[in-house]
């Protein structure tokens, strides 16, 4: 098989084409080399370097390809409302662009990294009334260190689910309202095209080759810096956030996974996946075990700070991606984090 890969040098990027190559498809790679992921890195061996935005610059590449697995896109929570058009140019507009290349050349299968954040809040469920929306939570509420979220109709504290793929999707950010926007338009594409896609949302992505202490590093990478300044992580709230951390090499397999799926199957519809680790873990455990893994003895401290628009849980099911990929992860959280303590990252 023959795919393009955009965002091919970055750090999913780059674990999807080694994959992809190991297995012996033939990959086209294609990378902007943005600083705030890249620095000033130059770009790997056989890499066209160009803007996903740039509309003349596609026929050529598309020639001959299956299908594109489109990773390349400007991440991070975009925390300023000035931050909005850097991520609809980026990921908004070069999605579009890529779609209508793609129509244009016939290329119609798609694998699309899209992300958890696209659910916002996570599932929550109230003993005496069942599944329940969520308030925002107010700053007195914080400031007085009660962090979780309680039920609408009893104010009891809610216990979290594990978020299904149809689950309601509530952008809580720049980054997230982009993801969200991608998947829209690749779903019209694949409508109007008679295309095929996969979207893939992502959960917390951690590994060898992480960027360090970029924009584009996760809690994971930051408590290892911490540690490896010899200074204990800082761990937000109370530290009993919960999350799924997957490890990049599933994720690779992943959307090996979604590329055949994708090839094989119909056409006209997007599919949503979970890709997660199937194992809910909290913040403060996480810190824990990226410590246990690490020379250092520092434990965790955590601050009782916090961030306004932060999630107090997300949690994702793992079931669809296993019943229609074949898709299970392989790596816990348990044996990847602590691996990842020594891991090599970019710099």
């Amino acid at each position: 098989m023959r795919v393009l890969v955009t965002g091919s040098a970055g750090f999913i990027g780059g674990a999807v084409t080694t994959a992809l190559e190991a297995r012996g498809d033939e990959v086209v790679r294609v990378d902007l080399m943005l600083p705030e992921a890249h620095g000033g890195a130059e770009a790997p061996g056989g890499t066209h370097r160009l803007d996903v935005r740039d509309a003349d610059a596609w026929r050529d590449l598309l020639a001959g390809v299956d299908a594109v697995c489109h990773q390349a896109a400007l991440v991070g929570a975009g925390v300023r409302v000035a931050d909005l058009p850097h991520y609809a140019s980026h990921n908004d507009v070069g999605t579009a662009v890529v779609l209508a290349a793609m129509h244009e050349a016939g290329v119609a299968r798609l694998v699309l990294a899209s992300s958890m954040v696209v659910y916002g809040e996570g599932r929550y469920d109230c003993p005496d009334h069942g599944t329940r929306p969520v308030r925002p939570r107010r700053v007195a509420q914080l400031d007085a260190g009660d962090f979780e979220n309680h039920c609408d109709v009893c104010d009891a504290v809610l216990a979290w689910g594990l978020v299904e793929e149809s689950a309601r999707l509530d952008p809580r950010s720049a980054y997230a309202a982009s993801k969200l926007a991608q998947e829209h338009y690749a779903a019209a594409w694949a409508r109007q095209a008679d295309g095929a896609v996969v979207a893939l949302r992502y959960h917390n992505v951690y590994g060898p080759g992480m960027p360090r202490d970029t924009p584009y590093s996760g809690v994971a990478a930051m408590f290892r810096s911490s540690l490896e300044r010899g200074q204990p992580p800082q761990v937000f709230e109370d530290g009993g956030q919960v999350r799924d951390f997957v490890h990049v090499a599933d994720v690779a397999r992943a959307n090996l996974a979604a590329l055949d799926a994708v090839v094989a199957g119909g056409t006209g519809s997007l599919a949503a996946y979970n890709v997660c680790s199937g194992t809910p873990v909290t913040i403060g455990e996480v810190a824990r075990l990226v410590a246990r893994g690490s020379a250092a003895t520092l434990e965790p401290e955590v601050t009782g700070g916090y961030r306004l628009g932060d999630v107090r849980h997300v949690v994702a099911s793992p079931e669809l991606a296993r019943q229609e990929l074949g898709f299970t992860a392989q790596v816990a959280p348990g044996v990847g984090l602590p691996e990842f303590a020594t891991a090599p990252l970019r710099g």
